[in-house]
């Protein structure tokens, strides 16, 4: 541990590191993270200059320590302040429905993170098309475990996905064995050919970043947004194309389930804060009906 790099830091708002973290989490398996019990959280993620692992931990006082192990582990602890919401801020932000501005009140201590990094979320993102979550954490977990590298510093069992060159050198077959199909592998790859470049979405934040992404074949509306919630804390950045948003937002907002159009429609009051505003939905306790329609489950590795 002695290669250690530490700094501290103090928020001026109240910090929920865990649910602040949470959407860089790809299910309670995922061997890039690790929560304690404490609340301390471990991250592992690749940086331009190789793999580092990011320890959190908060104090009495609501003091962050944070203590970086790896090649990055300088710029990574150059940007735990907007990893942690300190770049967001929904002043301004107005909740023209009761049932956001619960969620708003529930979210205290909760901000927008900031990875500042495009690479680890697009693997996630891009494994999560049109499957189920179950589906894309497993291949997630065997990508990281089987092609990935272990994180730097005291924790054994932490991992960090692969990164381009690694992604690239995966041969064919071992993507079906790890249940991925071969349209998300085109997409992969073509990501990772040009991987480089598209860290620059992170520069220009917004439409223009997620214009950017979305010149990878294979990514769209919502695949982008998905990234740009991540990399850039993009408080606008709605997932059209999902499976179950627009029932949640347009049964939370005007009543009954609605279609894509219908759920831009119905957040149009929020524009610029969109996602922000589905955030607070969420937080409020609205989710899918257990009777909704569900994705079916398909096991890849069977076709």
């Amino acid at each position: 541990m002695s290669d250690a790099l530490t700094r501290t830091w103090r928020p001026s708002y109240p910090l929920d590191l865990p649910r602040v973290l949470a959407p860089l989490r790809r299910g309670s398996g995922d061997p890039t993270t690790r929560v304690d019990a404490s609340g301390e959280v471990w991250w592992a993620t690749t940086t331009r200059t190789g793999p580092t692992t990011l320890r959190l931990q908060k104090d009495g006082t609501a003091t962050v320590t944070a203590t970086a192990w790896g090649q990055g582990a300088r710029s990574v602890l150059d940007n735990v302040p907007d990893l942690l919401g300190d770049s967001d801020d929904d002043t301004g932000f107005v909740a023209v429905h009761d049932v956001v501005e619960r969620g708003r009140r529930a979210s205290r201590g909760v901000r927008l993170c900031t990875s500042g990094r495009v690479w680890d979320v697009l693997v996630a993102a891009v494994l999560e098309q049109k499957v189920t979550n179950r589906e894309a954490w497993r291949s997630w977990r065997e990508l990281c475990w089987r092609f990935g590298s272990r994180a730097p510093g005291p924790v054994a069992k932490l991992w960090v996905v692969p990164d381009p060159v690694q992604l690239r050198r995966i041969p064919d077959w071992e993507w079906h064995r790890a249940g991925i199909d071969g349209a998300r592998r085109r997409t992969l790859i073509a990501a990772a050919s040009v991987a480089g470049r598209l860290e620059r979405a992170v520069e220009l934040r917004g439409v223009e970043g997620r214009e950017l992404l979305q010149k990878v074949p294979g990514i769209g509306p919502w695949t982008a947004a998905e990234i740009a919630q991540r990399a850039w804390g993009d408080p606008d950045a709605v997932s059209v194309g999902d499976f179950h948003l627009p029932t949640i937002v347009g049964t939370a907002l005007v009543g009954h389930p609605v279609d894509d159009e219908g759920m831009l429609e119905a957040l149009a009051p929020y524009e610029g804060q969109r996602h922000r505003a589905v955030r607070y939905l969420g937080a409020a306790g609205v989710n899918r009906s257990r009777y909704a329609p569900r994705m079916p489950i398909r096991n890849y590795r069977t076709m």
